[in-house]
């Protein structure tokens, strides 16, 4: 049977990276991200609520993050749930749930300390990827005059491929939620 261990964060650098460098050559960076969540209750009372993540990076990725990562700054992280058992000063036995980072993207600049949208990068800023890439990265921004003269050229050697996709059938459910098993 098949299994998935993924998790996707977008959140705030909460500390500089700890880095270290181990003795088979080995690079390891941590920090901490948080994310945001606001809501309304019932009552009509304005919540907030931060989630804190302990994250790792290895070896090159490390490396960049020793670079260019710093408190504040805003990040996406993509990687897997990983538990590690430790024991704490008091003898006792502790569980901690982190995040392996498998790829990361910079969301704010190096000098962008506050909360935006985020998805407008400086083109300084690198782009971490696992070795094989997987999945293929969003273009990179280009200035509005360059944008303007490359969509004719992009609309004309798009036209001889374009062919009509049919329009999706749209989900009608017969059965109320009484009927979900959960």
């Amino acid at each position: 049977m098949a299994s998935l261990n993924k998790v996707i964060i977008i959140g705030n650098v909460g500390s500089d990276p700890d880095v270290r460098y181990l003795d088979g050559g080995s690079v390891v960076a941590k920090f901490s991200v948080a994310t945001n969540e606001r809501y309304t209750t019932r009552t009509g009372e304005q919540v907030e609520s931060t989630e804190w993540f302990r994250v790792e990076v290895w070896n090159d990725q490390a490396k960049t993050i020793e670079k260019y990562v710093r408190k504040g700054q805003q990040i996406y992280v993509e990687g897997r749930l990983r538990t590690e058992t430790y024991t704490d000063r008091e003898g006792k036995e502790r569980f901690a749930l982190n995040v392996r980072a498998t790829t990361f993207q910079f969301l704010s600049g190096p000098n962008d300390r506050q909360e935006g949208t985020g998805y407008d990068a400086p083109a300084a800023a690198p782009q971490a990827q696992p070795a094989p890439a997987r999945q293929q990265a969003a273009p990179a921004p280009q200035p509005a005059a360059t944008r303007q003269q490359a969509a004719p050229a992009r609309q004309q050697a798009a036209a001889p491929e374009r062919r009509r996709e049919p329009d999706p059938m749209p989900f009608e459910s017969n059965s109320g939620d009484d009927d979900l098993p959960f």
